[in-house]
Parts: C-alpha cells; sequence; structure tokens
C-alpha cells in the first residue's frame, strides 16, 4: 500500500499458445505485496516464459498482464556480457533505469561549458526528482549489495570483463535487488552461489515487503523464502498459499484422498484439517503467520489438487555388501595450471558413511572424485579401496559419455552385463524414458534427459559405494526429489558433492571441508556444520 493505492500486478484472461499446444490458457491470477511466489511447473511447462511475459519482454498469445500504474518491474538479467564495458558498481545501479537516467543527464548539465539559464533549471528538476528516488544513497546501497554477495570492495570500480563468471552473476543479481523495486523477477537466483551468498538473499528476500515471483529448483530456497506456490499445471496456474514442502504434500495428500473414493467426506475433512495443523505454524515469513492461516484455514478438500508431475524411480541396489575397510586416502596432492588444487589430503572411509564434500574451490573437490575413480593420477600420495568395494560414479561434465550417436536402449546396453531389451528398457523406464522415446538418439538430448540416463547407468552398476559430483544440475524438481530420497534409503557409502542444502542436510551424515591448508572432518549434519563454522565467524 503506498500513496493509498493497493499495488499488484496481475493477468487478465493470459494464453500461450505454441501451435496447437497451449501452455497455460486464460490465467487470471494477482501478485500481490508482501509475498514471495515461487512459480513452480515440470520442464518446458513455461516458468521462464510466463516471466518474460509479467516483465513485457515477449507478448501473450492472448489476455494481458495488468501493472498497477507507476510499479517498477526489475528482472534478474542472464546475459552478463551486456555489461562488459560497464563499471561494476554502475552495472547495479542500472538496476534502477530511471535514476541512472537522471545521473547521467546530471553529469552532462555540468559537464556543459556553456551551463545556461534552462540548463540550470533542467538541472534543479533533476536534481529533486534524484533525491526523491533516494539518489544520494544509491552508492552506498550498491556497495552494501555487492559486499552482502560476497563482492570485494576492490572489485566495485572494475570493469565486468574483468569478473569471474560467477562475480558477473552476482553483479546482475544486486542490479536486480538494487533500488527497492516494487515487484522483482527472479529466474534461477541461487544458480552458481556459494552457501553464504545463498543465505544472504535467502535473508533479503525473506524481509522484503514488496512483490517477489521467483522460479529456482532449491527446495531449501523455496522453502524458506515462498509465502505461496505459482503451480504450472493442467494449462493453468494454480495458487497454494504456503511453501514448496506445502505444495508438494499437498499435492500428494490430494492424490491419496482421490484413490479413498469410498472413505467418508468427514474422514476425508479430519485428514486435511490435521495436515493444515501441521503447516500453519510453520511460516516461512513471520510476519506472514496470522494472514496465511486465516488462508489456511479456509482450505477445503475442493482446493488441494493432485498433480499431474511424474517422480523417476530411483533405487540403488548394491550386489553386494562392502567390509568394512572401504577406502584409505594418504596425503593426496595435485597442482593444476600452477594452482596447487589439493595439498595432503588423509582421510578414512567407513562402512556406512556419506560424505559430503564442501570447498569454495569446485576444482579441488572435482580433482578429488577423478583421481579416487582413477580418472586422473595425483602429482604425489596415494589411495586404496577395500576389496569387497565397487564403486559407480556421476562426473561433473557428461560430454565425454554422450560423443556417440546411440538410441538410448542401445546407450544404456554399454553399461549391462544383460543385454535383454526388456531388462535396459525397465531401467529407462524408471527414468521416465518409456515407449518411442527409448529410441531417441543421445544427440539430442537435454542436460536434464543427459542426467537421468546417467543415473540410470549408475542403478545398473549395482555398486556397494557411489560418488556424485553435482548430481542435481539440470535436474527438474520432481527428479532431485526422487535422487534426494533415492539416496536417503541407499544403505551403501556414499561420496558427493552439491549445492543444494536440502540435499546435503537429509542425506550427508560426515562433512569432508576441502581448505588450502588441508582438510576439516566433521561427524556431523549439514545445519549444524553451518552453525559450527558460523560461530567460528569463517
Amino acid at each position: 500500500m503506498k500513496d493509498g493505492i493497493y499495488h499488484m500486478i496481475s493477468t487478465q484472461g493470459l494464453t500461450l499458445q505454441f501451435g496447437k499446444r497451449a501452455l497455460f490458457e486464460d490465467v487470471n491470477i494477482k501478485f500481490t505485496p508482501g509475498n514471495c511466489y515461487g512459480l513452480i511447473g515440470a520442464n518446458g511447462a513455461g516458468k521462464s516464459t510466463l516471466l518474460r511475459i509479467l516483465n513485457g519482454e515477449i507478448d501473450p498469445s492472448a489476455g494481458e498482464v495488468i501493472v498497477t500504474k507507476g510499479e517498477r518491474i526489475a528482472v534478474l538479467k542472464q546475459n552478463h556480457y551486456e555489461f562488459d564495458e560497464f563499471e561494476t558498481l554502475k552495472v547495479v545501479i542500472m538496476g534502477h533505469a530511471r535514476l541512472y537516467a537522471i545521473m547521467e543527464e546530471k553529469d552532462a548539465l555540468y559537464a556543459k561549458a556553456d551551463f545556461s539559464d534552462a540548463d540550470g533549471l533542467r538541472a534543479s528538476e533533476l536534481e529533486c526528482e534524484f533525491a526523491e528516488l533516494n539518489g544520494w544513497d544509491a552508492e552506498t546501497e550498491a556497495s552494501r549489495l555487492l559486499n552482502g554477495l560476497g563482492i570485494k570492495e576492490e572489485l566495485h570500480t572494475k570493469k565486468m570483463k574483468d569478473l569471474e563468471a560467477v562475480e558477473k552473476f552476482k553483479v546482475l543479481l544486486a542490479r536486480a535487488l538494487f533500488g527497492n523495486p516494487d515487484i522483482l523477477l527472479l529466474d534461477e537466483p541461487t544458480n552458481n552461489l556459494d552457501v553464504e551468498a545463498i543465505a544472504w538473499v535467502e535473508d533479503f528476500l525473506y524481509n522484503f515487503d514488496n512483490t517477489v515471483i521467483v522460479v529456482s529448483h532449491d527446495r531449501h530456497f523455496l522453502n524458506k523464502v515462498c509465502t505461496h506456490i505459482a503451480d504450472i499445471d493442467f494449462g493453468n496456474i494454480q495458487l497454494y498459499v504456503g511453501n514448496y514442502d506445502f505444495w508438494l504434500e499437498s499435492s500428494q495428500l490430494a492424490l491419496q484422498l482421490a484413490k479413498d473414493a469410498n472413505r467418508k467426506k468427514e474422514d476425508k475433512i479430519k485428514d486435511l484439517q490435521r495436515f493444515i495443523e501441521r503447516f500453519s505454524s510453520n511460516a516461512s515469513k513471520a510476519k506472514q503467520a496470522t494472514s496465511r492461516k486465516k488462508q489456511l484455514d479456509k482450505l477445503t478438500l475442493e482446493d488441494i489438487r493432485p498433480s499431474s508431475r511424474k517422480y523417476p524411480y530411483i533405487d540403488f541396489k548394491p550386489e553386494r555388501e562392502a567390509g568394512d575397510q572401504l577406502l584409505m586416502v594418504e596425503d593426496l596432492s595435485i597442482n593444476v595450471d600452477g594452482e596447487q588444487v589439493l595439498e595432503n589430503v588423509s582421510f578414512t572411509v567407513h562402512k556406512g558413511d556419506k560424505i559430503a564434500f564442501v570447498s569454495p574451490n569446485g576444482l579441488a573437490k572435482t580433482m578429488l572424485f577423478k583421481i579416487l575413480v582413477g580418472e586422473l593420477m595425483p602429482d604425489s600420495g596415494s589411495f586404496k579401496w577395500g576389496v569387497s568395494t565397487s564403486q559407480a560414479y556421476f562426473p561433473n561434465d557428461n560430454a565425454g559419455y554422450f560423443g556417440v550417436d546411440l538410441n538410448l536402449v542401445d546407450w544404456m546396453r554399454q553399461y549391462s552385463r544383460d543385454q535383454e531389451e526388456s531388462f535396459v528398457r525397465g531401467f529407462l523406464g524408471r527414468m521416465l524414458f518409456s515407449g518411442e522415446e527409448t529410441q531417441k538418439s543421445t544427440q539430442v538430448l537435454s542436460g536434464g534427459e543427459k542426467v537421468r540416463c546417467m543415473l540410470a547407468r549408475m542403478m545398473l552398476n549395482g555398486a556397494n559405494v557411489l560418488l556424485l559430483d553435482e548430481p542435481t544440475n539440470h535436474l527438474d524438481l520432481e527428479s532431485i526429489t526422487a535422487l534426494n530420497n533415492g539416496l536417503i534409503k541407499f544403505d551403501g557409502t556414499i561420496l558427493f558433492v552439491s549445492q543444494d542444502h536440502q540435499f546435503i542436510q537429509t542425506i550427508a551424515n560426515r562433512i569432508i571441508e576441502i581448505t588450502p591448508n588441508g582438510i576439516v572432518d566433521m561427524q556431523m549434519t549439514y545445519d549444524e556444520y553451518l552453525e559450527n563454522k558460523a560461530m567460528k565467524g569463517s
């Protein structure tokens, strides 16, 4: 509520059609201030496209987007090359187009040699508007945002082209957050961010008073910041009060209630009430708790709907049990292009360990895994696998596995002792490749489809030790959830790397942090590790 006007963004009769296929049809939805909407949907459902329609980048097939007059929309840009010639701090301020235009015009006026009376009047007008838009604090605010995201002071005056890719992404995120926008549209804002930066963004959005619409594959992030979920399904967009877990469990409850057709309606209502009681106190934004509870209390059986989403079936079954002696690593060191990536790394892996390897240096984790699976020789040190162990490896980069032009059945056969087509198809079917899809060429697979193929290959292996380097990259929320559950259930040993908070927290029972001075080895959960780290101030 500003100036007595209720600010919001809404759609009326919004339709997006590609040929005969409608992504969504006749959508009427309101996004209101103080709320954060997590936009979810199966891959290809049109999440990013909807954000572009809301921003006016592309036109819908029918219907319209209505934005309250004077509202400023900010968007997380994806193309960082666009700003290569600009200073970092300036790129952030450019996020507020009107403020930046005033600053440029002011500078041009004051630089004139023949400054006229008309110029003086114009400068005076600009100064008033500049002050109204908080222009005097612009550089301070831009610096605060950059510092919060981990961009050091010395980089604030550097040109964007001099920054690393991850640093550029952080600058573009700061650009979107700058100047208190009325409506914030964020497409995958946590991609490539480190743990500290993600926590900072969560905190920023938690305290943000305006409207946020966000697309993300990070379930922990969606649970932390979202007050609502906007689900693209069945050609429509359905709004749910609550975070991602609420949507997931309510859609599963709806499915269960639909199957129990013979049960009395009163019993079903009791189930719904118990479910609501559990969630209504668990508000992602404390200040939203009261209004959310009121909305939840009004929920009826008809309001909760089963989802059309399909989940892969991921189940790793070891063919034999490993002995107690699993892996001994002693003084491993490796230098890559003059950088000491690993130095004297030593640890022992025990049966039943589920170890998350963490480090700000992604290369260190990948090099360690490549050494352990025999793809790379260390400069010094040694490692030894126990005789009863067998390993299955999910690499960070799977391009080398898809260089051949084969259909999916023949691709899987390469890794299967049983060459029967029905056997191989069974594993592909678990990963949602069925019927004609199994005849698809490996050359036309999307990133997510390749990951599902690699996971099917690992299931075929029957290994008792799994090594996974960033397995959730490219996966949709359903596949991430299925993989997460499969690894929780796995009773072998796991060594893994991930940026997904919920994934690490629910799987790992041990954390090994790789630092420039060796490793820190902790028998604890991920949340305990983060708490420990925060207390030490590192």
